[in-house]
């Protein structure tokens, strides 16, 4: 760390948003490890966690597009405090569930599909107003990596705290904790001072401003390059985390603590990750950073899928974890840093669509492969995936290095000319 890894802290509303998303990231967590528990100890199925994952991301992947538009068109706080009130009722509604011990698969799926269609909503209205929160826009960066940090140390907490609340007090008390941590996420909101809201005109209705959204993005490539980086990692490498309960159980006959310490220490790389990418300085060779962490993904993934000993596993899931993060982060903050003010909600509605909606198919179709070839050799083939994407990346990178040279040259002998 270093005297730039805080730096976006200098603001405010930001300094209040961050306070109180760790602590409803936290029982969000919790609650995610508590129902990925549940499901599997009720099914004994890897295919039920894919459809798990498809059931609470696949609504984002449909509703997101619409959510973008949505935030560039409204309030994007009010827009935000909405759905931060939904996600409490939603969390509140599973631990009345839980607690009432009378539940069945269909029930929890149910529920996870409602906090699918709210976090259409959230996730490109809340991203969008980190950029009003913050004061001297330069931090934007680094507000970002510490939005990863956030999400990663509540990552590194919640499946630890929730594994020994699952043997200690049971599954329900996971749920009233999420339901509780919504209360200082609110509390922060209602306590920002931001400038007031201008209602602007909006001549074109809901599908027009979708198809100016795509359109942007199409004459932006160096955006529209992230986005399907972006896709591609969510369909084929990020569903990993669905089969991590059967590494607990079933390979290192573990019990949900077991669980719990494996994602916290997915959590850990992934912290780790957030923090260097916060530490950097402005003006980092973001793109080449992006590459790296893909390579350093893929290699964790592959060595942790065929290993035995516990210790040396967790290592393994550890540097998968920082090159999970710090792929995702780079991903944003390169799409956040270069995306016109006006098409900032409708571009992360596009963001979202690739990150949340290709994932739960990911994860119905890693479901279906661990089926098929075996679970540990499914983990293995999506760090080779990630491996390949990596590569991908990287001849990305030299073409338009070859197209950069070639452009200099072109204008050289012009140059010369005319002296």
């Amino acid at each position: 760390m270093n005297i730039n890894t805080f730096r976006a802290f200098k603001s405010r509303n930001y300094r209040l948003y961050f306070i109180g998303q760790s602590v409803s990231l936290i029982g969000t967590w919790m609650q995610k490890t508590a129902v990925s528990w549940v499901i599997y100890t009720l099914t004994h199925s890897t295919f039920m966690l894919g459809v798990t994952l498809f059931a609470s991301q696949f609504p984002s992947f449909l509703f997101s597009l619409i959510g973008g538009v949505v935030s560039d068109r409204y309030n994007r706080y009010r827009v935000l405090l909405t759905t931060q009130v939904a996600s409490m009722l939603q969390a509140g509604l599973l631990a009345i569930l839980i607690l009432l011990k009378q539940y069945e698969v269909w029930e929890i799926l149910s529920l996870s599909v409602m906090l699918g269609i709210i976090n259409a909503f959230d996730v490109p209205a809340r991203q969008s107003l980190v950029y009003e929160m913050i004061e001297d826009k330069n931090d934007l960066p680094n507000a970002l990596a510490l939005n990863s940090s956030m999400v990663n140390l509540s990552r590194l907490i919640g499946p630890a705290i929730a594994g020994l609340i699952l043997e200690a007090w049971g599954d329900g008390a996971c749920f009233v904790g999420n339901t509780i941590s919504f209360i200082a996420v609110i509390g922060s909101l209602l306590m920002m001072r931001l400038p007031k809201y201008i209602n602007k005109p909006h001549p074109k209705n809901v599908f027009g401003e979708l198809r100016e959204g795509l359109s942007y993005i199409k004459r932006t490539p160096s955006i529209l390059f992230v986005l399907v980086m972006l896709a591609l990692i969510s369909l084929l490498v990020l569903p990993f985390s669905t089969l991590i309960p059967y590494y607990a159980r079933d390979v290192f006959k573990g019990t949900a603590t077991t669980f719990g310490i494996i994602d916290s220490f997915i959590g850990l790389g992934a912290f780790s990750g957030a923090i260097f990418l916060a530490s950097q300085k402005p003006g980092a060779n973001l793109k080449k950073i992006l590459f790296i962490s893909t390579l350093v993904f893929g290699a964790g993934l592959v060595l942790f899928s065929h290993q035995q000993s516990y210790p040396l596993a967790l290592l393994f899931v550890t540097i998968a974890g920082f090159g999970m993060m710090s792929q995702i982060t780079v991903s944003n903050t390169l799409i956040q840093t270069t995306v016109a003010q006006n098409m900032r909600g409708r571009v992360i509605s596009f963001y979202a669509m690739a990150f949340f909606g290709m994932q739960p198919l990911g994860g119905l179709l890693v479901g279906a492969i661990s089926k098929w070839v075996g679970t540990t050799d499914t983990l293995m083939g999506e760090g080779i995936a990630a491996l390949l994407i990596g590569l991908l990346h990287w001849r990305y990178l030299r073409r338009e290095k070859l197209k950069a040279l070639r452009k200099k040259q072109m204008v050289e002998p012009v140059v010369v000319a005319a002296v």
